[in-house]
């Protein structure tokens, strides 16, 4: 086929155009920005655009198909020409669904552990010598693509999510996959990050679960009441319906150990959330013919996916984790996961918010005494991200302070005066917690870790 990417800049648009051309088709593309590692990965392809910005020109009636990236607007010229000339267009979703109809679909829905969930899965296939292909949202260790599909694999993989599809169609993504096996860990409406009311966000996964394959499963968190009511409101579907839970386990000298029968494995992991997708991965490895002794033997070697509670490092006793900061409930789950498995050592956590996070009162509040169980806090505010040259950071440090309710507590509002604090914390017997924002440009956790972990000098 001769197909064009409009924005084929994007992490995954990138990834799906390598990955058609290494299958045969023709691909051409094109963007108003390219950045890495995209240009780098699409320049190695062979695919980089000859000029960056939209080029009617390259729309003709000799294309096959357009895939339409979320980042193009309505109207972008490009898509207008497409639409004019009646080339099929298609949204991302519904590319990967074409492409992956004689496969058995596994698609990993909820508002957060996806990725985590996913690559639990690739990486019991991949040990296990399991032939699948994958559609992913964040680059994994092992994996050189964040899309693999081939001819020959029976299984795909697809991490889910409920965002609207394209700007000409405002379906959530995951309704187009039309699973066989389906996941849904949990289902969390964020009034500050979501863009739609709490009746649309849940009613996007009913329809979710809708679009099961008649005769099809879905594994679903018993433990989640949300998705529990939102199971209990699709009793029509003729689909198998099988519910998880966290397992049972123990944690000894900083190892935790799920019990699995009359035996104990390690893990290299650490927290309930984790132990939880553990739990959603296994059930969904079930239904794919996974023997459970496999799985866990598997599984016991599994580290981490990118920035959830991933190890950065450690030495003379004092471990480094970064983490990725999303909700005040996901910071509060961080810091007990942390305490919790090592109970006789105190936690630093430091959380790095936007300003606009910090200047909005409301949102401000749901923060109140999450990093309670922290011994000493941090919130670091780059105060060289805010545009707006009439914010004045210094007016709101206090307010920032009194709603945290923390008694050790801090605010940064710079790389400089980060760095010198970590060169002068006494870091014996303390862990480091690091919870990075949703655009963390510029943060190098490794050498925070490095500044905390060297030296030991005047305590906080």
């Amino acid at each position: 086929m001769r197909i064009h990417f409009i924005a084929i800049g994007g992490s995954v648009m990138h990834n799906l155009a390598i990955s058609l051309a290494r299958l045969g088709h023709q691909i051409t593309g094109s963007d108003d920005q390219i950045v890495e590692p995209s240009k780098s990965n699409l320049k190695e392809a062979g695919l980089y655009p000859n000029q960056i910005g939209w080029n009617t020109d390259s729309i003709t009636e000799e294309l096959d198909a357009i895939i339409l990236g979320k980042h193009a607007e309505a109207d972008n010229p490009e898509l207008i020409k497409a639409q004019e000339l009646g080339i099929k267009i298609y949204s991302f979703p519904e590319f990967i669904y074409e492409q992956s109809k004689e496969k058995i679909r596994v698609v990993i829905a909820g508002t957060f552990g996806k990725t985590t969930i996913v690559s639990m899965i690739m990486h019991v296939l991949k040990k296990l010598g399991k032939d699948f292909d994958y559609v992913i949202g964040a680059q994994l260790e092992g994996f050189e693509s964040l899309i693999k599909l081939s001819s020959s694999a029976p299984i795909i993989l697809i991490e889910g999510d409920e965002y609207y599809a394209s700007s000409i169609d405002d379906h959530s993504k995951f309704h187009y996959y039309h699973p066989n096996i389906a996941l849904i860990s949990n289902v969390v409406w964020d009034e500050f990050k979501t863009e739609v009311s709490e009746v649309v966000y849940f009613q996007q996964f009913k329809e979710f679960i809708d679009t099961i394959e008649q005769k099809g499963t879905l594994v679903y968190n018993k433990e989640d009441a949300n998705v529990v009511k939102i199971v209990g409101d699709t009793k029509d579907c003729k689909i198998n319906r099988h519910g998880y839970k966290m397992p049972i386990y123990t944690i000894n000298k900083g190892i935790t150990y799920i019990e699995v029968g009359d035996a104990h494995i390690p893990l290299h992991i650490i927290g309930k959330q984790n132990l939880s997708n553990i739990a959603g991965a296994y059930t969904v490895c079930e239904w794919l013919g996974i023997k459970r002794v496999d799985f866990y033997e598997s599984i016991s070697s599994f580290k981490s996916s990118i920035r959830y509670l991933e190890f950065v490092k450690s030495e003379a006793g004092s471990v480094v984790y970064q983490d990725f900061a999303h909700t005040p409930a996901k910071l509060i789950s961080s810091i007990h996961a942390v305490k919790e498995q090592f109970s006789n050592q105190k936690l630093l956590t430091i959380i790095e918010l936007t300003p606009y996070d910090i200047l909005n009162n409301n949102k401000l509040e749901y923060y109140r005494n999450s990093m309670s169980e922290s011994d000493v806090a941090i919130v670091y505010v780059n105060k060289n991200s805010i545009k707006e040259k009439n914010i004045v950071l210094s007016n709101v440090i206090n307010t920032v302070i009194s709603t945290f309710n923390h008694s050790h507590m801090k605010v940064i509002t710079n790389a400089t005066e980060l760095n010198m604090f970590l060169e002068n914390f006494e870091s014996q017997g303390f862990n480091l917690l690091f919870m990075s924002s949703d655009n963390n440009a510029g943060v190098n956790v490794l050498s925070y870790a490095d500044k905390f972990l060297s030296k030991e000098v005047k305590k906080f």
